[in-house]
C-alpha cells in the first residue's frame, strides 16, 4: 500500500507535464539555443514553426553551468519526452552554436528510431579558435563554464573526437562578423565566432552561407524562411534566397 502510494505521489508531483496538443500525429522539433543564451534568443525560429504546424520544444538549459556530456544528455531527453508525450510522428532539430553540438554528442551513444532532420546555426563543429584564445582566462571559465572550455580547436579536444551522425543535416553560418575583434584570429570567412570551415560536417546534406554574424543570425527573416525549407524539403532553397538579394 505504502509502494503504491509514493507511486501515485510521484507521478502527479514529479513527473514532467506537458500539454498534449493535437489527436493527429504532427513532426515535432526540438529547439536548442547557444552558450550563455536563453530561449527566447530562439523565440522567433519557434513562433515561425508554430506556425508552420510544428509541435515546438524550446525551453532554456543552464548552458554555462555543465559539460557538454551532461547538457546534451539532460536537455535532449527532456525535449524528447515532450515529442513522445504528443506522439510526434518525426522529431527534428533546430540549434544555434553549442546546440548543434549537444545534439552531436547525443547521437554518439543514442538512437531516435524517428529522427527526421537537423539544422544548425553556426555550429562550432571543429572548434573555434575564440575558444583556444579565451580559455585560460579565468573570467571566461567563470562565466561561460565547462562547455566553454570544450569547444576549442585542439585535436584531442571534444569536436574532433565526435564521430558521424545518421541524419540529414542542413547547416547554415554567417560570413559578417558580429564580433570583428575575434576575426584576426580566426581563418578564412567567420562570423565572428565560428569559421565558416569549422561549420562544416563531411556529412552534411547541405550548406549555406549568409551575411550574418553569431549572436544574431536565428532572428534573421531569411534564415527561419531556410530552416523550414530544409525541415520540409531536406536542402535549402537557393531560388528563395535569389529573390532576397534582387
Amino acid at each position: 500500500m505504502k509502494s503504491l502510494l509514493r507511486l501515485l505521489l510521484h507521478s502527479v508531483f514529479l513527473a514532467p507535464s506537458f500539454p498534449t496538443y493535437s489527436s493527429s500525429p504532427q513532426d515535432c522539433v526540438i529547439v536548442l539555443h547557444g552558450l550563455g543564451r536563453t530561449a527566447f534568443s530562439m523565440s522567433l525560429i519557434e513562433d515561425a514553426l508554430t506556425r508552420g504546424n510544428y509541435l515546438v520544444w524550446n525551453e532554456g538549459y543552464p548552458s554555462t553551468s555543465g559539460s557538454i556530456e551532461e547538457l546534451s544528455g539532460t536537455t535532449i531527453r527532456e525535449g524528447l519526452a515532450f515529442c513522445d508525450h504528443n506522439k510526434a510522428a518525426a522529431v527534428h532539430f533546430v540549434t544555434h552554436s553549442l546546440g548543434g553540438i549537444l545534439v552531436r554528442q547525443y547521437l554518439q551513444h543514442n538512437t531516435i528510431s524517428n529522427l527526421g532532420r537537423i539544422v544548425m546555426l553556426s555550429p562550432p563543429n571543429h572548434g573555434s579558435e575564440v575558444a583556444d584564445l579565451l580559455k585560460d582566462y579565468t573570467i571566461y571559465r567563470f562565466i561561460l563554464g565547462p562547455a566553454a572550455q570544450q569547444l576549442g580547436t585542439d585535436k584531442g579536444g571534444l569536436t574532433e573526437k565526435l564521430g558521424p551522425v545518421k541524419g540529414e543535416i542542413g547547416i547554415i553560418t554567417g560570413v559578417s562578423s558580429s564580433d570583428p575583434w575575434f576575426s584576426p584570429v580566426i581563418p578564412g570567412d567567420d562570423d565572428g565566432k565560428v569559421s565558416v570551415e569549422s561549420a562544416k560536417l563531411e556529412e552534411m546534406s547541405d550548406f549555406l552561407t549568409v551575411p550574418n554574424g553569431h549572436t544574431f543570425i536565428m532572428r534573421d527573416e531569411t534564415v527561419i524562411e531556410q530552416i523550414l525549407n530544409f525541415i520540409r524539403e531536406g536542402n535549402f532553397s537557393r531560388a528563395e534566397l535569389q529573390q532576397t538579394h534582387d
